[in-house]
């Protein structure tokens, strides 16, 4: 059977991946805890809020999102960039109620020049004068925005691979996955985190996940945060009519991430409001260290910040109850 002790490794097979995500399950989550109390303290979950700070009107065709222009069936308010005032303000909330990070969204297909970009920096450098991580997501990007960004303090850019390279064709047409493997190339060589991860329930196979962690595993260093999200389905998206994964599908994926990236913060992302308490708990000790925090995960319903206050107690770090920002 395929080893995984802990050791930093960027050769992974699709199928020693595969091996690992076939382990009977309690020895799957056992192997993975072992390594993750190794690279990290167990006891320490990270609280990220996520906000869409541009939302719907997206030129791509990603088959599992409502804000992509081509699906014009659902029902979604388009919204233009909102004002960095009123971003940092919601940063400030977000972190009076416990988030360290904030992430933030923006429906582009790439960064343009201009005085929107010139706002998405302002809301950058606000976030990290509050003392508090700053991630954004804003599509494809050239070595000269990811030099501001830099600048601007960034702590890390989120670029998704999705899926496999073999099933990637089948989510998305209008963006190629080597325009994805381009962009992290240049966000990592301006010195800024890598946030790159991937969605499971869009009907891929064991394999295409396992591929996805391949690719994820090859680089060097491994991405500093690794978002797993289960599919969400949005009536109005070709992905409307997929059922949900079962709870342990995601066990098994945050676990094998886990393996195969010992050092990366593994992030229990979208989905995760459809898992039961003790199902979010059996994720954490399979090796995510990392929650969304807020109601809204960009356009689709997160955790409320009640059931967050109970997670965490129950998992023996009680969090007071703040006022927060939920995102857009």
């Amino acid at each position: 059977m395929t080893a995984a002790d802990g050791t930093m490794r960027h050769d992974w097979t699709t199928e020693e991946i595969v091996a690992l995500h076939e382990l009977p399950l309690l020895e799957l989550v056992g192997r993975a805890n072992a390594v993750h109390r190794r690279h990290h303290d167990p006891n320490r979950v990270q609280k990220a809020s996520l906000l869409s700070i541009k939302t719907g009107g997206c030129p791509e065709d990603c088959a599992y999102c409502p804000q992509s222009a081509h699906h014009r069936e659902v029902e979604l308010t388009r919204d233009r960039l909102m004002d960095p005032a009123g971003v940092i303000a919601m940063a400030a909330r977000a972190k009076a109620a416990g988030a360290e990070r904030f992430c933030m969204g923006a429906a582009w297909r790439q960064v343009r020049d201009g005085r929107e970009f010139d706002a998405v920096i302002a809301m950058v450098e606000g976030v990290r004068a509050l003392g508090m991580e700053a991630c954004v997501t804003l599509g494809m990007l050239k070595p000269h925005q990811a030099e501001r960004l830099a600048a601007a303090g960034l702590t890390a850019y989120n670029h998704n691979l999705d899926t496999s390279p073999e099933f990637y064709g089948r989510i998305i047409t209008t963006r190629a996955y080597q325009d994805r493997l381009d962009t992290l190339a240049i966000v990592r060589s301006h010195g800024i985190d890598l946030c790159c991860g991937g969605i499971i329930g869009m009907g891929e196979t064991v394999r295409d996940r396992a591929s996805m962690l391949r690719v994820l595993a090859a680089m060097e260093p491994h991405p500093e945060s690794v978002p797993i999200n289960a599919l969400v389905p949005v009536e109005g998206t070709p992905l409307a009519g997929r059922p949900r994964i079962d709870p342990l599908e995601l066990v098994r994926m945050v676990a094998t991430a886990r393996l195969v990236m010992p050092a990366s913060m593994v992030r229990l992302s979208a989905g995760r409001s459809s898992l039961n308490r003790e199902a979010q708990i059996l994720c954490l000790v399979a090796g995510a260290n990392s929650v969304f925090y807020g109601d809204k995960l960009l356009t689709t319903p997160n955790a409320g910040i009640g059931e967050d206050a109970e997670l965490f107690a129950a998992i023996g770090r009680p969090e007071p109850i703040a006022e927060q920002a939920s995102a857009a």
